[in-house]
């Protein structure tokens, strides 16, 4: 490990995957700046990258696992401060458990658990959306002891999904999908006592489906300052999802927009919490009432980010100028216009409908506005490059094995 003799801080990353390169890029094109970074993957984006020192480790998601490896290293570089980042739910709740016990130059931009543990459960998470008055779809709550004997407020066809998703990828099984669809009652039942008979034990969330495609999909990213106040918003508008059963719902393209309800009304809720740190909500139209409906919150910055950074917010200054120097950050509600993609040209403008969104779409890749965090021209070692755009062209062969097969939500 070397390379960071020049800074008085080291971002260290925790994961492997876009999210992780995504963040990295944004402290290299911010700071100059290498991240180092451990995941339990030995591929993926990072690896032989020229921005990132990557270390797999085993289980790195681990709670013990996760405190000895950034102690360890806060320890080799204890004169600078350590700006710890998760990079996945199950790493954003190893830090949050860990609260306390990191070594004092480690900084932690984490809720704390009870918070977090709310927020990311589903069940939870939508008893308190109702108590906040925050629209999401119609829901039902489902628990292993309820057997097939339940009633539901709602016809098909239905979106099955834990409430506890770490717990949940904690007991695979044979067709394991991160979401599913059924059309009937009895495509309900069988895949809740599959995800049961895995030795899951949380709830299950069963929903009404929202009508329409990926089109009709939004995400909002926030940053929460220290002191509890958003100081970032910046919604996308989701034009293509990943349709493979582990990566559904995954964001392949967004092009960025600006809802003032809707980025205020999730402002409100978060400072009403005192949240704090990066906030990322899904959410969908729904064309049957008019409303947007949230998903999820994820209690970190998302796996899209980089498209925050690239409508010109780079999210990598607004953690360290809050955290690191502790200076006050301006208000900044994102309106510029901007379009990133992680998949080929040619399988978003085969797969996202043709109006109006292609002709968008062009506009922004002709004005320079567009943006694949994976393909930074300063991180042009050979196999770092070969990796990415094997990456990239497995897209072709999975959007035509699996699109429209999968509806994520």
């Amino acid at each position: 490990m070397g390379g960071y003799t020049a800074f008085d801080f080291i971002p260290l990353l925790f994961a492997a995957d876009i999210n992780v390169y995504s963040v990295a890029r944004a402290f290299h094109e911010q700071y100059g700046i290498r991240s180092k970074a451990f995941g339990r993957a030995a591929a993926g984006p990072c690896a032989h990258s020229g921005i990132i020192d990557y270390t797999s480790v085993p289980n790195a998601d681990d709670r013990s696992i996760l405190l000895e490896l950034v102690n360890s290293f806060a320890r080799e570089y204890s004169e600078r401060k350590i700006l710890l980042i998760g990079c996945g739910d199950s790493y954003a709740r190893s830090i949050s458990a860990n609260k306390g016990l990191f070594e004092k130059n480690v900084i932690a931009p984490y809720i704390d658990l009870p918070l977090l543990d709310t927020l990311t459960h589903k069940e939870r998470f939508y008893a308190l959306c109702r108590e906040k008055g925050i629209d999401y779809p119609d829901t039902a709550v489902h628990r292993a002891e309820t057997g097939r004997d339940y009633e539901l407020p709602f016809d098909g066809p239905y979106i099955i999904k834990p409430s506890n998703g770490v717990a949940y990828w904690d007991h695979p099984f044979t067709g394991q999908n991160k979401v599913f669809k059924v059309a009937t009652r009895d495509e309900a039942d069988d895949i809740l006592d599959r995800i049961y008979a895995s030795g899951y034990n949380d709830s299950n969330i069963i929903q009404n489906f929202i009508p329409g495609d990926d089109t009709f999909m939004r995400v909002l990213t926030n940053y929460s300052d220290r002191n509890g106040r958003v100081r970032l918003s910046c919604m996308g508008h989701v034009l293509l999802e990943e349709h493979t059963p582990h990566g559904i719902g995954n964001h392949a393209v967004i092009i960025t927009e600006y809802d003032e309800t809707v980025q205020t009304q999730l402002s409100v809720f978060l400072e009403d919490l005192r949240y704090t740190g990066f906030s990322n909500f899904d959410l969908k139209y729904d064309r049957r009432d008019g409303k947007f409906k949230v998903f999820e919150l994820n209690a970190r910055q998302g796996r899209s980010n980089y498209y925050v950074t690239g409508a010109g917010e780079n999210i990598a200054r607004y953690l360290v100028e809050d955290t690191v120097y502790e200076r006050d950050l301006q208000p900044k509600v994102v309106t510029a216009r901007s379009l990133w993609m992680v998949v080929p040209k040619r399988v978003a403008f085969k797969y996202i409908p043709k109006t109006p969104y292609r002709a968008e779409m062009k506009r922004l890749i002709s004005e320079g506005l567009s943006v694949n965090p994976l393909l930074y021209k300063v991180d042009g070692g050979l196999r770092h490059v070969l990796g990415v755009r094997k990456n990239l062209l497995g897209h072709f062969l999975k959007f035509r094995k699996y699109y429209g097969k999968l509806q994520a939500r």
